[in-house]
């Protein structure tokens, strides 16, 4: 399935390929590197260190390594790429200098104590900032979230970085944006104190190949459905909005972030085009050309309004950054990706 993503990782070296000269001779520290956004990361650094022969290597905290080893393993055996064992709050500082250090590793599933999500966020973050104010880190990546802001006000179509919203302290659900907000506040407390180039991405939604399809993420959960042969099974019809970045495009800026970002100014890494829903699981039906189509498991009123949807015009105008994948083609991409098998069951073939 490697092979089905090389155009995609092209795509970003051509997007990126003034920038990685940053990265020549040096080593890189990344944290979540096994999950869907570090999983890109990684797949795009060994590329570009292939292509332009930089002489880079990564180094990948994971709990599990043995695991990755079955998951990835053109990226467990490079040589550029090695694997450390230990935990986000706990961890073994490795030697030497780390002139670049990405923290994408993130907790997000609630325990039987939902404090437990925001302690290890917070905890796991000051353990990297630790790490970085000891090895010689010179540009760090936070990927934070649009969590942050809290409940997105339904007239709002666009929540930008200046917004001075909040998750709510009565909110128990809350407890995600909370560990994302005490992190950003720890990030830029060491920055000022160890003159770290502090870059904050705030991620929204996105898709495409390493998404999982059995997680609380829509797109995946839709196009499941669809190979499976349908019908895509819409929670609700609720005016829920979300909007969706390519992730060959979110690779690209995340390394611009990296690079590029102003220190301490936090960008939304998004797509700024809100669709509904129930429309994506429409569109998805269409792409594929699904002959069972949607089937709503709970009818709501269709008055309700919930918006998670990013202004990205910081983005855009400082770095340069947009959406070069349009939602139709990451559909296509994705679900040929994973059209020849789910789960051991058969899939359809995207038309």
């Amino acid at each position: 399935m490697e092979n089905l993503i090389e155009a995609d990782l092209s795509h970003i070296l051509e997007n990126t390929k003034d920038l990685w000269g940053q990265v020549r001779n040096k080593r890189i520290f990344i944290t979540g590197g096994t999950g869907f956004v570090g999983r890109w990361l990684l797949e795009s650094f060994a590329w570009a260190n292939e292509k332009f022969r930089l002489n880079s290597v990564a180094f990948i905290l994971t709990r599990h390594p043995e695991r990755f080893k079955k998951q990835a393993g053109h990226l467990a055996s490079n040589r550029a790429i090695h694997l450390c064992k230990g935990d986000i709050c706990s961890f073994a500082f490795p030697g030497g200098e780390f002139e670049f250090i990405i923290h994408a590793a993130t907790e997000n599933k609630f325990s039987s104590d939902s404090l437990d999500m925001y302690n290890a966020n917070v905890r796991g973050t000051r353990r990297v900032l630790d790490f970085a104010s000891s090895c010689g880190n010179k540009k760090f990546l936070f990927t934070s979230s649009g969590a942050v802001y809290g409940k997105q006000p339904s007239a709002l179509t666009n929540v930008p970085e200046n917004y001075l919203g909040a998750p709510q302290t009565t909110d128990i659900n809350s407890i995600y944006g909370h560990s994302k907000r005490t992190s950003e506040l720890y990030c830029i407390h060491y920055a000022r104190k160890f003159g770290i180039e502090m870059k904050i991405a705030r991620c929204f939604t996105f898709l495409g190949p390493f998404l999982p399809l059995d997680a609380n993420y829509a797109a995946g959960n839709f196009i499941r459905d669809a190979l499976l042969g349908g019908p895509i099974y819409v929670k609700n019809n609720k005016r829920i909005f979300r909007s969706y970045l390519y992730a060959a495009d979110l690779a690209i800026w995340l390394w611009t972030i990296l690079f590029k970002g102003k220190s301490c100014r936090p960008y939304n890494t998004g797509s700024g085009k809100p669709i509904t829903v129930l429309e994506l699981a429409n569109k998805i039906a269409g792409v594929l050309k699904l002959p069972n189509k949607i089937k709503i498991v709970k009818k709501a009123g269709s008055a309700i309004v919930e918006r998670y949807v990013p202004d990205v015009h910081l983005a855009e105008n400082e770095l340069g950054l947009k959406q070069t994948i349009d939602l139709d083609e990451g559909i296509r991409r994705m679900a040929k990706f994973y059209s020849f098998t789910l789960n051991g069951k058969r899939a359809l073939q995207p038309k």
